[in-house]
């Protein structure tokens, strides 16, 4: 059965934010079960520079952007 292209098709930006702080969550999660990370304040700071990191990504893509 033929797609139908009556419309154009529109592509999804990437959203960095999301993206990235999802990552950063992934790893810090696989970090804490295999017990290489077992210090709450290098957890939290990990936590806060990675979602520093992705806010600043993430501004410099919605720029570039032009949006």
């Amino acid at each position: 059965m033929p797609r139908e292209v009556d419309r154009p098709r529109r592509l999804h930006r990437t959203d960095w934010m999301a993206l990235l702080t999802g990552l950063l969550f992934v790893v810090l999660g696989i970090l804490v079960l295999t017990r290489s990370i077992t210090d709450p304040l290098v957890l939290s700071g990990l936590l806060v520079v990675g979602l520093g990191f992705a806010g600043l990504v993430a501004v410099i893509s919605r720029v570039v952007r032009g949006k």
